[in-house]
């Protein structure tokens, strides 16, 4: 019991992966892509989940133990430390593209990981400053718009029509990319001009959190190419789009094909654990900070992930996230595995 924590120290193999590399050429390049597309995606065909929950004497344990919000501190910490080791390493003159295509998608592999799913496990807690951790690791993501559209927008139009971060039938990822990304954006800057209203303010003022987003993003951006230079800047631009891909793959599985009933115009039911696609393979729990379980995630959104609890009323997905990533970009396939479970689990609502 005393040691449950150690299991979500298991992301450092994706650490150490980018290290390597940053510090080696070639193919090793890309070794945190082979973990995350191939490694554990296949490792999950062969573990069974696991579907247990804590007891409720234990759940109240670890939700008090410390120890698990200083594991996503030290996170925090070493994604930035990557983040710095990738800008000193691309700047090198003597790297093939080869070299620099793996440091990219290595360095994008940490930005979905820790700079943006990190950043979401924190954007949840109601302290000011993980909330500003959050922030901080969405900026290395160039996604600070995330922490505005998930928690104000998403949470509450999550499996509708209405919620651009919510996958339709028979939609393709690739579809859903530029409709989620558009949308979430737009969306974002909808919540902050309506709050800049209810505070009697104009929408293109400072305090507008959407406003102030851009203007910091812009300004990384300049400080990278001041004190590197533009390609520098281009390659980490590119690092930070396959983090969004990446994170946008997930919000697509997370949520196909699965909706809320209406019960009034514009009106909803309470999101319930059926509304989101679930996974209980161990391994993508772990690397992702318990975000499988994201049927009780949605259920109770203030739930901290080393809680997150199993629901029999909860879709379940055929194998852990990573391997539905894989799954979702080969549509065909996808909709062919996918489609008939929609109707399945539909049908016991």
């Amino acid at each position: 019991m005393h040691f449950r924590w150690i299991k979500y120290y298991t992301p450092l193999f994706f650490i150490l992966g980018a290290f390597i590399a940053f510090h080696y050429r070639g193919w090793l390049g890309f070794f945190p892509v082979c973990i995350a597309f191939a490694g554990i995606p296949l490792l999950e065909l062969l573990l069974k989940p696991n579907d247990q929950n804590l007891t409720a004497i234990e759940e109240e344990l670890v939700k008090k133990d410390v120890v698990y919000d200083y594991i996503l501190y030290v996170f925090f910490i070493l994604h930035l430390i990557a983040l710095l080791c990738f800008l000193f390493t691309v700047t090198q003159a003597s790297l093939s593209l080869l070299d620099l295509a793996g440091c990219v998608s290595s360095m994008g592999v940490l930005c979905g990981i820790f700079g943006i799913n990190l950043a979401h496990e924190l954007g949840h807690r109601a302290h000011k400053t993980e909330q500003f951790l959050a922030k901080t690791l969405l900026l290395s993501s160039l996604y600070m718009h995330f922490f505005i559209e998930h928690n104000k927008g998403h949470h509450k139009r999550v499996a509708t029509k209405e919620d651009p971060a919510s996958a339709q039938l028979n939609e393709s990822v690739f579809h859903f990319y530029f409709r989620s990304i558009l949308g979430s954006y737009k969306s974002a800057w909808g919540i902050a001009n309506t709050e800049m209203k209810k505070r009697k303010l104009p929408a293109f003022h400072y305090k507008n959190e959407m406003l102030q987003f851009q203007l910091i993003q812009i300004l990384f951006l300049t400080g990278i190419a001041i004190l590197f230079n533009v390609q520098t800047m281009i390659l980490f631009l590119a690092a930070a789009g396959f983090g969004i891909f990446l994170l946008e793959s997930i919000n697509y599985i997370e949520h196909y094909g699965l909706s809320r009933n209406s019960i009034a115009p514009g009106k909803y039911e309470r999101p319930l654990p059926h509304h989101s696609w679930n996974s209980n393979h161990v391994l993508g729990r772990v690397m992702l900070f318990e975000l499988s379980r994201h049927s009780d995630h949605h259920y109770l959104a203030s739930r901290k992930y080393q809680i997150l609890r199993h629901h029999e009323s909860a879709p379940q997905m055929p194998t852990g996230y990573p391997g539905m990533l894989v799954l979702a970009h080969v549509p065909p396939l996808w909709f062919k595995v996918m489609n008939p479970l929609v109707e399945k689990y539909s049908k016991r609502q």
